[in-house]
C-alpha cells in the first residue's frame, strides 16, 4: 500500500483530483483540497472511497488502532530479549492529564529509578496519536522483528549495551507479554495521592473501546520491592529527571 500523507495526490468520485493536506492517522480523516478550492474537505478513509492518483483504493482498518505504542513497544522487546539482549527494559509512566502515557526504552544496568537517557528512545502517546511511529525510522504498522531490526540499525552503539543476561527480569516481561498483549501494557506508576503502591502493576487498554483490565494481577518486576522506604516522597526525589528536550516537549501535559 502507498504512503498516505500531506501532499499526497488522491482522487475522489464526486470532486476529482486533490491533495491531502493534513492526516489523523488515528481516526483515518484527512483533510483534503481540491481544484482552485481554497477550503479543505474532510474525509473520512474508511467510508468514503479516497483513491490513490493511479486509482489504487485507500484503505483504513475500521478496528480501533492502538492509541498508544506501549503494546507494540512490549512485543519489540521480548523479541530483543529471545534474542540474547536481555539487558533490555521498557519503563512507562502517565502524564499528569492522565490522558496519555510516557514511554522510556534504556539498558545497562537494571536501575528502575536512575534510568539513562539515549536521544530516541522515549516518547508519549500523546505523539503517536498522530504521527504512530517511535522515530528511529520505523514504518507505522512495523511488526516486532521490523521494529527491533529499525532500532538496532539507528542505534547499533546502544543496542550494543544491552547485550547480556537478565533471566529474573526476561522471565518477568514474558509473563507480562503473555498475560496483556495484544490490548494491554504496564505502568510503572500509579497515583500516590491515593496511598502506597498497589500489589500488582497497574494494568492499561492501549486500544479504544476495550473492557477495563480485569485479569490477574500482574507482580511488580524483579528488584522494584527493593527501591521502596517508608517514605514516598524519598523515592519522588529520587526518580531521575528527563532530558531538557523531553521535559520542554511535554510540559503542561
Amino acid at each position: 500500500m502507498k504512503p498516505v500523507a500531506p501532499g499526497t495526490v488522491i482522487f475522489h468520485r464526486h470532486r476529482g483530483f486533490g491533495v491531502i493536506t493534513s492526516v489523523n492517522l488515528l481516526t483515518g480523516w484527512i483533510a483534503a483540497r481540491f481544484g482552485s478550492e481554497v477550503r479543505t474537505l474532510d474525509l473520512n478513509l474508511s467510508s468514503d472511497d479516497v483513491q490513490h492518483a493511479d486509482g489504487e483504493p485507500i484503505l483504513f482498518r475500521r478496528a480501533p488502532p492502538d492509541r498508544m505504542p506501549h503494546a507494540r513497544l512490549m512485543a519489540m522487546v521480548r523479541e530483543l530479549h529471545g534474542a540474547g539482549y536481555q539487558r533490555l527494559y521498557l519503563y512507562s509512566w502517565p502524564k499528569p492529564s492522565g490522558l496519555h502515557w510516557r514511554w522510556h526504552l534504556f539498558t545497562g544496568q537494571r536501575n528502575w529509578l536512575q534510568r539513562p537517557w539515549r536521544e530516541g528512545w522515549y516518547g508519549s502517546g500523546a505523539d503517536y496519536n498522530f504521527n504512530p511511529v517511535m522515530g528511529w525510522g520505523d514504518a507505522p504498522g512495523a511488526s516486532a522483528a521490523e521494529l527491533a531490526s529499525a532500532l538496532a540499525q539507528a542505534d547499533p552503539h546502544g543496542m550494543a549495551q544491552a547485550l547480556g543476561r537478565d533471566e529474573d527480569h526476561t522471565e518477568w516481561f514474558a509473563a507480562a507479554c503473555d498475560l496483556l498483549l495484544p490490548n494491554y501494557a504496564f505502568s510503572m506508576n500509579w497515583d500516590q495521592r491515593t496511598g502506597p503502591g498497589p500489589d500488582g502493576v497497574p494494568i492499561i487498554a492501549v486500544k479504544r473501546n476495550v473492557p477495563e483490565y480485569s485479569g490477574p494481577a500482574l507482580p511488580w518486576p524483579p528488584g522494584w520491592a527493593r527501591l521502596w522506604t517508608h517514605s514516598t516522597p524519598h523515592i519522588r526525589r529520587a526518580v531521575s529527571a528527563p532530558p531538557p528536550g523531553l521535559a520542554t516537549s511535554l510540559k503542561g501535559d
